[in-house]
């Protein structure tokens, strides 16, 4: 069994990284903290820190790192943070990670390990530029790895309309990538310089990935108890 830690996923858009940490999240029990699930939580709360992000969500703007940060602060609190937490999609940015190691740090907490998904960029316009999914039930497939069993006929509700996303096209995949390249991916680097970055093959079977991100959530554990 996994060590109880707190733990970052870090990989390009459709590496995995939401599909595993809500695996890792139901195996070990604790929670996947995703920073549009937070924000959502929060304005329907009607908490604080809730209200301002509704207020500059409602007038069409960008919601501020710092107030990312206070959702965030709020959120690991929690009871069921108390023996862990998963964040995904988080940070995405060194500001962002400098300003979350300066939050943890406030909280007497430590982040016991990152976990990179390393998947080449082709895979990841194949993957994404290839989801569809059921217009009926929202049933997801895809052209090559989940096809509908019947084809043109959704396997859970048996509609025969589909859709696709607008943005899960071959060109809008390869902005994403040069965005990630030039804001997220140098926090490889600050993590590694940190001493607890390690990497996965994010392109071997889902079960495989789970199993060599448990493996490397142990490594780090040993690595932090010498």
């Amino acid at each position: 069994m996994v060590p109880v830690m707190n733990l970052i996923l870090l990989g390009p858009p459709g590496a995995g990284k939401g599909t595993q940490a809500e695996l890792l999240a139901h195996a070990h029990g604790i929670p996947q903290l995703s920073t549009g699930a937070m924000l959502r939580a929060a304005t329907e709360a009607g908490t604080e820190i809730g209200k301002r992000a509704k207020a500059v969500m409602d007038s069409g703007g960008l919601v501020s790192d710092d107030i990312v940060i206070d959702i965030i602060a709020d959120r690991i609190v929690q009871p069921d943070c108390a023996n862990g937490f998963i964040l995904d999609g988080f940070p995405r940015t060194l500001a962002q990670a400098a300003a979350l190691d300066k939050l943890l740090a406030a909280k007497k907490k430590s982040l016991d390990a990152v976990v990179a998904m390393s998947v080449q960029d082709e895979e990841l316009i194949k993957r994404i530029a290839g989801r569809f999914m059921c217009a009926n039930c929202k049933a997801g497939y895809h052209d090559e790895y989940h096809k509908t069993k019947k084809p043109g006929v959704c396997d859970k509700c048996a509609g025969t309309t589909f859709t696709r996303r607008p943005d899960d096209n071959a060109d809008t995949v390869r902005q994403r990538l040069m965005v990630y390249y030039r804001e997220t991916a140098p926090l490889i680097g600050y993590y590694y310089a940190k001493g607890n970055l390690s990497t996965v093959d994010g392109m071997a079977p889902v079960a495989v990935v789970t199993k060599a991100i448990e493996n490397a959530v142990a490594s780090a554990s040993k690595k932090s108890k010498k």
